[in-house]
């Protein structure tokens, strides 16, 4: 569905985001700031590094906040078969998958 908070050229592509740190999820960003539903898996053992990194106040980091906007996030354990099959079911209903893991 698109709304006035997604509208734009890329509304209604999905993207399905498996990356961490800055070059993937930068792009799933900007992916989402065109209007795309861009889902985020992340590890169950504390997510993205990216949370933590360089933390203020509130204990999240402002590069979270910076690259997490204009995204839904998930937790899935890509160590298990279930989490993989999992991760198989968003993949094939995405149009766009990232990925920027080692």
């Amino acid at each position: 569905m698109t709304t006035a908070a997604n509208a734009g050229p890329l509304a209604g592509y999905r993207v399905i985001e498996l990356g961490q740190l800055l070059a993937g999820p930068f792009a799933g960003c900007m992916l989402g700031y065109f209007g795309a539903e861009v889902i985020k898996i992340e590890s169950p053992n504390g997510g993205d590094p990216i949370r933590n990194w360089r933390e203020v106040r509130d204990g999240t980091s402002l590069w979270w906040h910076s690259l997490a906007r204009n995204k839904k996030s998930v937790t899935i354990d890509l160590k298990t078969q279930a989490g993989i099959d999992l991760v198989k079911q968003l993949i094939d209903g995405a149009d766009i998958v990232i990925e920027n893991f080692r």
